[in-house]
């Protein structure tokens, strides 16, 4: 095994504890087509998988108010739900950690336009070299494009590099290039390494 060169994240779930803030998004969005809150079993559906995936699936029974979902969707301003997004504590004291053994940040995410803002509003953009979105790829997680678009910009292999990820989504997004994965608060799901936190990598991987 190659030593650790890259540490590679997804968003939700592991950066963030963001399963209040999209609760509320797709609520919001679901009231003003007329219709009542997600069950627990959709929640768990959008909370991983991207926003045109999710509405299409939530409106599953309601085909012809898609265009109107997207229409609103499209004008609607994410800000107000980032007070429900929750930033892992000890996130940003890990992201230095890495900086100061000269590991390199980057972020494969099912988010799209909202990814910059967050970034942006959490002061974050400074520790990623590469930042992955759906809308960067033809092909979004789970398949691997957007990890081989990160290791082609690093110029590193996959042996060099570890996805953090808390869904089976994740699992498959990093096994399509042979990956090593992080499972991050999810110790249910499939993975070289389970951890509660951060800091744990550092002992866990020797880094």
């Amino acid at each position: 095994m190659q030593p650790l060169k890259l540490v590679i994240f997804d968003c939700d779930g592991v950066m963030f504890d963001s399963k209040g803030a999209n609760e509320k998004y797709y609520n919001h969005v679901l009231a003003e087509l007329g219709h009542g809150p997600m069950t627990p079993e959709e929640l768990d559906f959008v909370h991983i998988h991207n926003v045109m995936e999710s509405v299409k699936y939530l409106l599953r029974d309601h085909p012809e108010d898609m265009a109107a979902a997207e229409k609103y969707r499209a004008d609607l301003d994410y800000g107000q739900f980032l007070q429900y997004m929750y930033m892992e504590k000890d996130l940003i004291e890990f992201l230095e950690y890495l900086q100061s053994k000269g590991i390199g940040a980057a972020v494969s995410t099912s988010r799209t336009t909202t990814m910059n803002d967050i970034l942006d509003i959490f002061g974050l953009r400074k520790y990623f070299g590469k930042v992955m979105t759906t809308f960067d790829v033809k092909n979004p997680k789970p398949h691997p494009e957007a990890l081989e678009v990160i290791l082609d910009h690093y110029k590193m292999t996959a042996d060099e590099a570890i996805y953090i990820g808390d869904s089976i989504i994740d699992r498959q997004h990093s096994a399509g290039v042979g990956m090593r994965l992080i499972a991050f608060k999810n110790p249910d799901l499939e993975a070289e390494y389970s951890v509660t936190s951060f800091m744990e990598i550092v002992d866990l991987l020797g880094i």
